[in-house]
């Protein structure tokens, strides 16, 4: 993830890009991001020299990912737009989300950026919660935002897009671009092809999803390119207090039938265990 917050003496305003230990300015500023140098076609020439040691790269991302967000209390990832202005709609219902999710006892994961997810990091920080951003590198300057108490910095979508499923309870979305229906649609594909279990997506802007929701029940649902229970999976709603409700619930139901699994399993093992020893008597 690059930033661009410094100022070089002398030589005015100056865009500064932080990776690790690496700082880059002027001209030794990439001219393309690791994502496009990686997927672009047209550098296949190189692949059998550098893409395997970008293997090593994208190794090191996931175990910079895993090894800092192990200890992750429950946590809910909230998606929108990094271009929504602070005194939006939908910023101001993403800081109320924020606080709720924190007061409700769930981290924050946002992608670190501004806009909405700047106003949902502020609203869980500010209440008290743990507020995470999980940055990415892009070709214009993007940066963190000063609310994020936990950031990783990622140069692959791929590998950031898997901490934001494996450590996240439910997923909130707010009104946003591609990289928000990117998300959003990876959530439920993963859902419906039973990737992950039960996982509750919320959307939040019933105005904005309105027209989305029309067209997956009227076009694609209605030529069965989903199933009715597809629509099941996302919750459209305004009211931040019925969201977290979902989430909560949710997650509880979730708790209840993987006891019930465990208890079963026991009394399964329990009842072999007492006919072995029948039999073993008879015997």
């Amino acid at each position: 993830m690059s930033q661009s917050n410094g100022r070089d003496t002398g030589h005015g305003l100056s865009e500064v890009r932080h990776r690790g230990a690496v700082t880059l300015r002027r001209r030794a500023l990439p001219t393309s991001t690791a994502d496009e140098r990686l997927l672009d076609s047209r550098g296949r020439a190189d692949w059998k020299t550098r893409d395997a040691w970008r293997a090593l790269r994208i190794l090191s991302e996931f175990v910079e990912g895993f090894d800092t967000l192990a200890d992750l209390p429950s946590a809910v990832s909230v998606f929108g737009s990094a271009r929504s202005k602070p005194d939006s709609p939908e910023c101001q219902l993403a800081e109320q989300v924020g606080a709720a999710l924190a007061r409700a006892g769930y981290a924050v994961i946002t992608g670190g950026g501004p806009g909405v997810m700047e106003a949902a990091n502020r609203g869980a920080s500010e209440a008290g919660g743990l507020s995470v951003g999980l940055g990415i590198e892009l070709p214009f300057e993007q940066g963190l935002n000063e609310w994020v108490d936990l950031a990783i910095d990622f140069r692959y979508f791929f590998a950031r897009k898997t901490m934001f499923v494996k450590y996240a309870q439910a997923f909130v979305v707010l009104p946003g671009g591609f990289g928000t229906m990117d998300e959003l649609f990876e959530a439920l594909t993963l859902v419906q092809t039973g990737k992950v279990t039960r996982f509750p997506v919320v959307l939040m802007g019933t105005d904005y999803w309105r027209g989305l929701l029309d067209w997956l029940r009227d076009t694609m649902a209605a030529d069965g390119k989903i199933g009715p229970v597809d629509l099941e999976l996302i919750c459209l709603t305004d009211d931040v207090d019925a969201a977290v409700r979902h989430i909560v619930e949710a997650e509880a139901q979730l708790s209840a039938e993987q006891e019930a699994v465990r208890e079963e399993a026991v009394a399964r093992t329990a009842a072999d265990q007492r006919a072995a020893a029948d039999e073993s008597r008879e015997g």
